[in-house]
């Protein structure tokens, strides 16, 4: 039984930027972030549960003010969080389902969703359903992992397991990745049969894809993208604390680049999710940056 959709906002102590009732309250703002803190099959290191809250205390030292836009999204559009969801004994298809639900009624809404893991499979539930609203878009994975194994520790809901379970609903040639440096032959070998827009990390670095090979990635991608963010996808020395990080990953700055491209080519990111922050108490500074990334995300969404 799928469990009754939330609506509760968390206040200022606990929600994104710390913001006050007038600019988080859900009925006035247009963007609403929703926390999934699913941690079910991580395989390598475990604490993405406990990633969207690590996040949201991080955001309070995150400044309103992004000085290359000249302004301050935050009071331009309203951010509501959302109270966390509880899943209890729901796993695997039914805890997707849950997710899915929960993002369609935001959408519902017209809000602008952001959803916060919690491992890489909750990440199939908001593609499905801004699939369902936007049926001309694309998606922009960030990642170390293709996540293209049909399924991986015998269960296909797996987080390496994610884009297999996209692809069951989504057109393959409309998935673009970046930053892949770690997959299985059978992954690769879907990847060239499917004609997935797989942007390796080594054929960046050795300029297979070209100088403009960021003007050359976002060319793949139709006007309305859909962003899903691993951060293993960051380097380890910037983004240690995640599941599995892997070497040869890319800094903050060049990923920034990618956006400031799907901007200048007029590409409408509408909505995106940030998984796999595995929180650690010794060093604060990758929540901090996950937190820096969502907003600097969103002035370019808006």
């Amino acid at each position: 039984m799928i469990k009754s959709i939330i609506m509760k906002t968390l206040d200022i102590n606990s929600n994104f930027l710390a913001l006050e009732e007038k600019d988080s309250n859900y009925k006035d703002s247009k963007i609403a972030i929703l926390s999934v803190p699913y941690e079910h099959t991580v395989s390598y290191g475990g604490g993405t549960a406990k990633g969207p809250e690590a996040i949201l205390k991080a955001s309070h030292f995150v400044e309103f003010y992004d000085d290359e836009f000249d302004k301050e999204v935050c009071f331009e559009q309203g951010i509501s969080t959302l109270e966390s969801l509880s899943f209890n004994n729901l796993k695997d298809k039914e805890a997707l389902d849950y997710i899915a639900d929960n993002v369609r009624a935001l959408l519902n809404d017209d809000k602008f969703v952001i959803t916060l893991g919690g491992e890489h499979t909750i990440s199939s539930a908001p593609i499905k359903a801004h699939y369902e609203k936007y049926p001309n878009m694309s998606i922009l994975q960030f990642d170390a992992h293709s996540d293209l194994r049909e399924e991986y520790q015998d269960n296909p809901y797996s987080h390496a397991s994610i884009m297999a379970r996209v692809k069951d609903f989504f057109p393959a040639n409309r998935i673009t990745q970046l930053g892949i440096r770690a997959l299985c032959i059978e992954e690769s070998v879907f990847i060239k049969e499917n004609k997935v827009n797989t942007f390796f990390a080594s054929a960046v670095r050795t300029k297979k894809h070209g100088d403009n090979w960021v003007e050359n990635l976002v060319n793949t991608l139709n006007n309305e993208v859909y962003v899903t963010f691993d951060v293993d996808f960051f380097d380890p020395s910037i983004m240690p604390s995640t599941g599995t990080p892997e070497p040869d990953g890319f800094l903050y700055s060049e990923t920034i680049d990618v956006f400031r491209e799907m901007k200048r080519q007029g590409k409408k990111i509408i909505g995106f999710d940030v998984v796999e922050l595995a929180p650690d108490e010794r060093t604060y500074h990758p929540d901090l940056l996950t937190a820096r990334l969502i907003y600097k995300m969103l002035n370019f969404c808006f």
